[in-house]
């Protein structure tokens, strides 16, 4: 690495490797090189858990060494360019293009086009149609994998679902192919018969008149014509990493993550990752402690965080506070509890967190209203907030931030009124409280714009224009602008709007992903980066109008660009749950009884536990 280019770049820390539990093997000792991609900065990345994960995965393997590549911040990559140099990883500073695979983690549909800049920057060809022999195979997986449409184009192969198991069946299958002297296609015909793997090339998609999707079929023989995702049925026997990598710069979450479990009882109907982790599957309290307390001597960090969709449903959560508490007082280390709900914040969670230092709380009541609430299943009630509110004030917090969402199905401007009423009464209700408590409480009032996703009951919903979010937006602000102790936060509807169409898009959209990558799109869900008119101006040389994929409400008859992708959930229960939502008819959430959303089928989890009730 040319260490005067470091000299010229801002965090060069971000761009030297070398950080501690690094894994060093020499390339010439392995006989498979994966390159794991983050298209989005190193401060980002490093604090993804996926990333962490399968990082550890691979590199257990002797015969496989894996390293890392994040989307290089603007001041590199016009270094790179002037130098002439490709983009590289951080273990050895090998390019993109010298690599047997290369794979890109899908979190965030905006990132999409860093995928392209960071194929083209590494020396790889961005179709997927256009790399040869000896060039790498490119895949991808991650919750926007559920549909890979929109990147169907640059894909070699994607996996669907959980990747601990299935990454090393593909490892396991590169290196018999490698050894065949087989051709390229003949490896993606031997990937694509490994449950979760989908090769887009191995199939065909016609449209109808209208624009909407009319058959995705297999083009050849021996695949399937959907392809299913792969779960981890037992969370205590499968990998997790307590050696991670610990970098020299701050990162967004630079501290250690315990996963609880993966999946959620609640079924939220706007929340993707609710519905495409089903079934709940827990780690035990004595395999998460054990963990915890190698993470620590391993790292160094003095922070733990547990995560999960929702923390407070884990059913061994007091127990596993108590012991955690007790070790992490005596190792002078704090414990942080997130995705807590304002449902079950019970006094006895409250005393163990109160042995934590007292940062802000976050609750996430998604909607202003009862009734909207009820329309996406939230399962909350006003008064649980209020309670929990106020039993985190009189604990200590001063510091309050709540989230919601604007442009929910069937919403009124009643409805977004009831974000800033709700802050009120929080704010007047806190008053009661004995002494000083309440009169230094602070709220934040955060909204996004809420986005129809795949997989979830809302999938076939439009989504509101962004003329309509933008004026919510603007009534909510003028409604508390006199209010000294509250704080308004919203985000771009603009950017919302095109999330959507990439969310829901078809192959159709991939011809605007590279359009608008060719045009200078790149790190699109930065503030500073992202640029409208640019994206219009794609969509214009296409032919195609993001509305249609926006803010078009779908028939249920509809062949959806997805429907190929097996994720678990029957797409019957789908369509029941979007018919109940417009009735405001609540479910109950999987711990109370199984409500049959196919997730069932798996036989683990918390299926397993409640099946008395099917």
């Amino acid at each position: 690495m040319d260490d005067s280019i470091l000299l010229k770049v801002e965090k060069p820390a971000k761009y030297t490797g070398n950080e501690w539990n690094m894994v060093k093997k020499n390339p010439e000792n392995v006989d498979v090189r994966f390159a794991f991609c983050f298209p989005d900065d190193y401060e980002i990345g490093m604090s993804h858990l996926g990333m962490k994960i399968l990082y550890h995965v691979l590199n257990k393997r002797e015969d496989t060494y894996c390293e890392r590549c994040f989307a290089p911040w603007a001041d590199m990559e016009a270094l790179l360019k002037e130098k002439g140099l490709p983009l590289y990883t951080l273990e050895t500073y090998t390019p993109l293009s010298e690599f047997d695979l290369v794979g890109f983690t899908l979190q965030y549909e905006m990132s999409f086009t860093n995928i392209l800049n960071m194929l083209n920057l590494g020396g790889i060809p961005v179709l997927a149609k256009d790399r040869k022999e000896g060039d790498p195979f490119v895949l991808a997986g991650g919750p926007c994998a559920c549909n890979p449409e929109p990147l169907a184009d640059f894909i070699d192969f994607f996996v669907i679902g959980e990747g601990e198991e299935v990454i090393n069946e593909i490892i396991d299958e590169y290196k018999d192919w490698k050894k065949s002297g087989e051709n390229r296609e003949q490896f993606l015909m031997r990937v694509a018969r490994i449950e979760g793997v989908y090769v887009p090339s191995f199939y065909d998609v016609s449209y109808n008149q209208d624009g909407t999707v009319k058959e995705i079929r297999p083009n050849i023989s021996g695949i399937p014509e959907k392809v299913k995702r792969r779960i981890i049925k037992d969370m205590d026997s499968v990998d997790f990493p307590d050696d991670i990598i610990v970098p020299y710069v701050g990162t967004v979450h630079d501290r250690i993550m315990l996963e609880l479990f993966r999946g959620c009882i609640r079924g939220c109907r706007f929340c993707q990752a609710g519905f495409i982790y089903r079934p709940v599957r827990e780690k035990s309290p004595e395999k998460l402690l054990e963990q915890a307390k190698s993470s620590v001597k391993k790292t160094g960090y003095e922070e733990i965080s547990l995560v999960s969709l929702s923390t407070s449903d884990y059913s061994g959560l007091f127990d596993l506070c108590n012991n955690l508490i007790e070790y992490t007082e005596k190792e002078k280390v704090s414990l942080s509890l997130p995705s807590l709900r304002v449902d079950n914040f019970t006094l006895g969670l409250m005393e163990k967190a109160s042995k934590v230092r007292k940062s802000g709380l976050t609750f996430a009541p998604e909607a202003g209203t009862q009734r909207l609430r009820d329309v996406i299943n939230k399962g909350v009630t006003e008064e649980d907030l209020l309670a929990s509110v106020k039993l985190a004030v009189a604990g200590g917090w001063n510091s309050v931030k709540l989230y919601f969402m604007i442009g929910l199905p069937t919403e009124t401007m009643e409805d977004v009124y009831g974000i800033a009423d709700l802050g009120i009464k929080l704010i007047e209700s806190c008053r009661t409280l004995p002494g000083d408590a309440g009169k230094s409480l602070k709220i934040t009032l955060s909204t996004s714009c809420f986005v129809p996703k795949p997989f979830t009951p809302f999938q076939w919903e439009p989504m509101d224009t962004m003329e309509s979010l933008m004026e919510k937006q603007h009534n909510l602000k003028d409604r508390i602008r006199k209010l000294t102790r509250i704080t308004y936060n919203y985000h771009d509807a603009k950017l919302s709007m095109l999330e959507a169409v990439l969310a829901r898009g078809d192959r159709k959209v991939g011809r605007v992903i590279y359009t608008a990558w060719k045009k200078g799109c790149k790190f699109d869900g930065w503030d500073e980066f992202f640029s409208f008119d640019k994206w219009m101006e794609a969509f214009r040389e296409e032919g195609i109008d993001p509305m249609f994929y926006a803010n078009r409400r779908r028939e249920f008859s509809e062949v959806l660009p997805w429907d190929h992708i097996d994720m678990g959930i029957s797409k019957a229960f789908l369509q029941k749950e979007c018919e109940k939502a417009h009735e405001g008819d609540l479910t109950r959430n999987c711990a109370v009884g199984c409500s049959l959303c196919g997730a069932q089928d798996y036989k683990t989890g918390i299926c397993v536990r409640t099946r008395r009730s099917v």
